[in-house]
């Protein structure tokens, strides 16, 4: 990963530390034997932006991954909660002792005071933010994925407002018995406001749209300092205010703190210092530590008589008590790391590279070829052909294209909800039925026939189209001797014709018959324009040449050129044949780890249906990639080769569908973790996306577009 990626959250990681310490001075009061009042200013509002802050982190980087697909989107969030509730059980279980010490068991313990604690107010005073968490996701990804962005923020707001009145603004609610018996019946079934219904969605939300509208564009951090300045200035002004006229109930939820967090977040943004993955662990592992740390210095100072000095001396007892929590939290950690004895990192298991700069030349090389006026239409379907589909179409934004084509309506959808701009045009077939959708998204949809051109016009909604013009390819597309039933769809008010295009279909290949066959379809085309003007009807923007096209008959002078596969630096064949030379970089890297290596015994067969039977004593390496993460299964089958240390290794054995096998015999320190090289350099050695497909008898266009969910996209700028 270069320096870039590597300073993207590096703020994020710092700030973790600062705000588990300020989780730590709410809870232990460091200035309230100086003065109350200065106390209250640090406790009760400059370190209340510690929580929200962790919220937003997790909305930052959570709801980034949901897209339209909602098994996937149900997939995600359960292994977020998964994740979440073990944390939160394992914190329970620590502070059992504790809790039988305080009484908790023996103090009217119900079964509904029970399920509330757990539901709501944690086990411990410090606990509910796990409960928080994982209520606050289940609402925000509920309302994230069914409603526009900013909706989703107008409803989580709405609940903060609720929230707020039974917080900070509680005197206000009192005023009203109506209202105030309302608030008495909430309370109820949980003891704050403060909590994953009214507390946590807005900041988890914000997170997420702070994530979907960032561009990589440079942004000036000035507006944000001074924002930062003013709402924090007045969210402790507004603190004081409440805590002077007795309006709180609690004092974690104020007005100013949503704008004063939205700042800080973007200031964060800007501060570029090295990654800290540990950084992220350790605030963790403090928050949940710090009361076992509060109760351990006040025990010791119970038993050398020093509570004076160690407990009633708030700052000593803050000092130490943080001094304290980090020891433990680092030991800790420590003792899982031992404990887990070197085991190989799972999230990278397997991962595909995804080199921005190279998609940047690509792009620059495209402009260079295409005539003059002739606008790039980036093909951004089956998510950028295994290159994560809103990723690369922000990175293209920031390259200045604005206009892409998609498959399906879902993948226009979830473009537009990770702030992709400009024209988005949907290929394929939608139902009229969503048509709705089409124009709330602002998407462009394909008209591929008279038939569906009335069904569309007669919803009475008004939708950009783009008319498709099948001159041969046999698929999508009125027949281009149907003139009359081109013309007429160019005629219904409830559609706005933006362009009208047609696909080559053998426009790769330089063979005489499919050189002509080309011709043929483009003259068609051509034939069709001429009488649609003939007749007064303007067809708009047009469009024929895909990647192929554009290397092969670069002489054509249309409007809009669909690049798909050339723009990730790659030809659909090995050994592919162009009349137009560009120098491509592919843009993506395909890669594994070693997971284990094992001696072979001569005779000995490995993997499924005995395969593979190893001719001599032989060493090999499983390696943590197979057929669901999208590589082949015949690949082994194919004489398909990986890199490892540079070196080309035989895949034996058939592919497996998490784990694949490699021949390693005769060489020398390879360990578990190492990488594996599927597609891309190591040293001096490579292996190209086209020798790969080849090896598979398929496409490229296949082979990376079939790169599964569990592969990870790693961007470097």
């Amino acid at each position: 990963m270069n320096a870039g990626s590597e300073k993207q959250y590096g703020g994020l990681d710092r700030f973790r530390i600062m705000a588990a310490i300020l989780v730590i001075a709410i809870h232990t009061s460091p200035l309230l034997s100086i003065n109350e009042w200065a106390d209250f200013t640090l406790t009760r509002t400059i370190a209340r932006v510690a929580v929200p802050f962790f919220f937003l982190c997790t909305g930052f980087f959570f709801l980034q991954k949901l897209g339209t697909d909602r098994s996937r989107n149900a997939f995600r969030l359960k292994q977020f909660l998964w994740k979440v509730g073990k944390l939160y059980l394992l914190s329970i279980l620590l502070y059992l002792p504790v809790n039988v010490y305080t009484g908790y068991f023996t103090d009217g313990l119900t079964v509904f005071s029970a399920v509330k604690d757990l539901l709501f107010n944690g086990t411990l005073y410090h606990l509910w933010y796990f409960p928080g968490i994982m209520l606050g996701v289940c609402i925000s990804t509920f309302l994230y994925t069914r409603l526009s962005m900013w909706n989703t923020f107008w409803v989580t707001l709405l609940l903060y407002g609720i929230g707020l009145l039974g917080d900070s603004y509680y005197g206000l609610a009192q005023m009203s018995p109506y209202v105030d018996s309302i608030y008495q019946s909430m309370f109820t079934l949980f003891d704050y406001t403060r909590n994953g219904i009214f507390f946590a969605p807005v900041f988890i939300v914000m997170g997420g749209m702070i994530a979907n509208t960032r561009r990589r564009k440079k942004k000036k951090i000035t507006p944000y300092a001074i924002g930062f300045i003013l709402f924090g200035s007045m969210l402790v002004m507004e603190g004081l205010l409440l805590h002077a006229y007795q309006l709180q109930r609690h004092d974690s939820m104020y007005i100013f703190l949503i704008p004063c967090m939205y700042f800080l977040f973007q200031l964060l943004l800007f501060w570029k210092v090295k990654n800290r993955p540990a950084l992220r662990k350790l605030s963790l592992y403090v928050y949940v530590i710090h009361p076992l740390g509060i109760v351990l210095i006040r025990g010791a100072a119970k038993v050398t008589g020093l509570t004076g000095l160690l407990v009633e001396n708030s700052l000593v007892h803050f000092t130490l008590v943080t001094v304290l929590s980090f020891v433990l939290s680092v030991i800790t950690m420590k003792v899982i790391q031992r404990f887990r004895g070197g085991k190989p990192d799972q999230t990278g298991r397997a991962w595909a590279d995804i080199h921005l700069p190279h998609l940047q030349h690509n792009v620059r090389e495209i402009r260079r070829v295409l005539p003059k006026d002739c606008t790039v239409m980036a093909v951004v379907k089956a998510q950028a052909y295994g290159h994560g589909g809103w990723q690369i179409a922000r990175f293209l934004n920031k390259l200045g294209i604005d206009h892409f084509a998609v498959a399906t309506i879902d993948e226009g959808i979830e473009l537009r909800k990770k702030g992709v701009k400009g024209e988005i045009l949907v290929l394929g077939y939608t139902d009229e039925r969503r048509i709705r959708q089409i124009a709330r998204f602002k998407l462009t949809q394909t008209v591929v026939d008279d038939e569906y051109a009335k069904k569309l016009n007669g919803y009475n909604v008004k939708i950009p189209v783009h008319i498709k013009i099948d001159t041969g390819m046999g698929r999508l597309g009125e027949s281009w001797e149907r003139t009359e039933k081109i013309a007429d769809m160019y005629g219904y008010k409830n559609l706005q014709v933006c362009g009208t295009f047609t696909h080559l279909s053998v426009a790769d290949s330089l063979e005489a018959l499919d050189i002509e066959y080309t011709k043929n379809q483009i003259a068609r085309f051509q034939n069709v324009i001429a009488q649609l003007k003939e007749k007064g009807i303007d067809p708009q923007k047009l469009h024929v040449q895909s990647s192929y096209g554009v290397l092969n008959y670069g002489e054509l002078q249309y409007d809009y050129a669909r690049i798909g596969i050339v723009l990730y630096g790659m030809l659909s064949k090995q050994g592919d044949k162009v009349k137009t030379s560009v120098d491509l970089r592919p843009v993506l890297s395909l890669k594994a780890r070693v997971v284990q290596v094992k001696q072979v015994e001569k005779g000995a067969s490995v993997g499924y249906g005995r395969a593979y039977t190893a001719q001599k004593d032989s060493k090999i390496a499983i390696v943590s990639i197979g057929y669901a993460d999208g590589v082949p299964r015949m690949l082994s089958q194919a004489g398909a080769t990986c890199l490892i240390k540079g070196k080309r290794r035989p895949i034996i054995g058939f592919v497996c569908m998490d784990q694949l096998i490699v021949d390693i015999t005769d060489m020398e320190g390879v360990q578990r973790g190492e990488v594996v090289t599927f597609i891309g350099s190591d040293q001096e050695e490579g292996i190209t996306p086209e020798e790969m497909a080849h090896q598979c008898k398929t496409i490229t266009n296949e082979l990376v577009s079939r790169l599964g969910e569990r592969v990870k996209r790693v961007y470097h700028d």
